[in-house]
């Protein structure tokens, strides 16, 4: 499960960090009653730009740290690409940390040298499909031809995966 602090309000763009520290102990103790799963703990300092660059990497780390003590298995920080500031992000955290990967970001072999314990895509492979989508009704606009549509997954394959 993932637990964002953004509170989607441009005045407050993060919950209290004492407010998201007991609503991740709330979360690590329903999952203790109930249901065992992972708490993978997000912080989007870094996916707003909050802060100054020079404060941002202390803002994640306090909040982060936080989360951890907490009980959270797993911290993740959407936005941060720069290799150098997340092998000391995981060195400072001790624990399994996550980035949100894409174009222009560390490859998942240089990630796992820092100790980047996961990585993901997010809404990426979403988005990568539907700019096929569009140059693919582009392409059916301008030129009314189908090349797009090469490389497609054969029929039969797609029917096979859905069985």
């Amino acid at each position: 499960m993932n637990l964002e602090d953004a509170t989607r309000d441009p005045l407050h763009p993060l919950f209290d960090l004492t407010l998201q520290i007991e609503r991740v102990k709330a979360v690590v103790e329903a999952a203790q009653q109930d249901a065992p799963m992972v708490l993978n703990a997000r912080t989007d300092v870094y996916l707003l730009q909050l802060e100054t660059p020079e404060k941002r990497y202390d803002a994640a780390l306090r909040r982060l740290a936080a989360y951890r003590d907490a009980g959270a298995d797993c911290v993740f920080v959407p936005g941060l690409g720069d290799a150098e500031t997340i092998g000391r992000l995981v060195k400072d955290l001790q624990c399994p940390v996550n980035i949100l990967v894409g174009p222009g970001f560390p490859a998942v072999p240089e990630l796992h040298k820092l100790g980047v314990a996961r990585v993901s895509v997010g809404s990426s492979a979403m988005r990568a499909t539907l700019g096929l989508v569009k140059r693919i009704a582009e392409e059916l606009k301008n030129t009314g031809t189908y090349g797009a549509l090469e490389g497609g997954i054969a029929f039969a394959d797609v029917n096979r995966m859905m069985m």
